[in-house]
């Protein structure tokens, strides 16, 4: 899908103080330094790759303030948006950075992360490509490294062959499945659950949505 091109979007992002901008950044001042460089506390930090607009980060850190929340996202035109909402709320427990999830190992360090959510993500669906894919044990590799002992991992899609394919990539590298699901709203809303803007379309269509929840290996 091509994205639209947002007229300064890269000037609003880099003067937004929840907002921190990779390119060029020494990544060794971030590594290790999360809680009590950046968010100025020690509770723990949950992260989703791939926040699009944001609406689904900003409000798990409205309902959550004792937890620390990152959103990484790949492209300004995207990540304006979630910005924008921001702006509107008053959330001291977030914080947003326009990076490649390829970069994670360089700005987190072993173990500082507690929860990684995936919501939603591109299927890549041409075989040649499977290693692109959020849920590929090239990138479980990654979340592995980041995540605390007993750290998880919360997918959601529509995509039930990227479904299929994510649980088999668990299982090759020895992710626990602590709860799946394929059709998580089968009987109405499920509980304790927010919404994404994908997933509320979703909903409203009737498509099934899958969900697991995923915990690191020992």
């Amino acid at each position: 899908m091509r994205l639209r091109n947002v007229r300064g979007s890269e000037e609003i992002i880099s003067a937004h103080p929840f907002t921190i901008q990779t390119d060029g950044a020494d990544a060794e001042q971030f590594k290790g330094n999360w809680q009590k460089e950046i968010f100025g506390n020690f509770n723990p930090i949950h992260l989703e790759i791939g926040m699009g607009k944001g609406q689904f980060l900003i409000k798990m850190a409205a309902l959550h303030p004792e937890i620390n929340f990152i959103g990484i996202e790949k492209y300004s035109s995207v990540l304006v948006r979630a910005v924008e909402k921001l702006d509107a709320l008053k959330l001291g427990n977030i914080r947003f950075l326009r990076m490649d999830a390829e970069d994670l190992e360089d700005f987190f360090s072993a173990g500082e992360i507690e929860k990684i959510y995936l919501n939603f993500s591109d299927p890549w669906p041409k075989v040649r490509h499977a290693k692109r894919r959020l849920t590929s044990a090239h990138f479980l590799e990654k979340y592995e490294y980041i995540l605390v002992k007993n750290g998880l991992i919360q997918f959601k899609t529509d995509n039930r062959p990227l479904f299929d394919f994510s649980l088999e990539q668990l299982e090759k590298t020895g992710w626990y499945q602590e709860e799946v699901s394929f059709h998580l709203h089968e009987n109405g809303p499920a509980e304790n659950n927010v919404m994404t803007e994908y997933e509320e379309k979703f909903y409203r269509s009737g498509n099934p949505i899958c969900r697991f929840l995923a915990r690191k290996p020992n």
